[in-house]
């Protein structure tokens, strides 16, 4: 097979395995949420698992901030002091860590609001 073929058809396969694989859940949830239906139960009150939780949106938004930030850090000393990678993988992984670090203080002071309010 050829490479480009093979370099084509890959994310293709990948693809339609994540779409199969999300209608199954799918398919799955509904039979789950029927057969409670079926015996009496309510089905809102079972789904702890799916409670929505801000802190991965949070945690991304905040990395791809200090990753973005880390970048142009590392651009401007590379174009100031001719310092070529190191600059820019130093300032990546500096910012990177503090936009983890920003997020985790937010998470933890949302927690203990909401300890503080119960």
């Amino acid at each position: 097979m050829d490479v480009a073929a093979l370099g084509v058809m890959v994310p293709m396969v990948l693809f339609i395995c994540a779409a199969v694989v999300w209608i199954y859940l799918r398919k799955f949830e509904n039979m789950e949420r029927m057969s409670m239906i079926e015996k009496g139960m309510d089905p809102k009150s079972f789904r702890l698992n799916r409670i929505h939780d801000t802190s991965i949106a949070l945690r991304a938004s905040l990395l791809l901030i200090g990753a973005g930030v880390g970048l142009l850090m590392g651009y401007f000393l590379d174009s100031t002091f001719y310092m070529e990678e190191v600059a820019y993988f130093s300032m990546l992984f500096i910012f990177g860590g503090l936009g983890l670090g920003a997020s985790y203080l937010i998470e933890e002071k949302k927690i203990k609001e909401e300890n503080r309010i119960r």
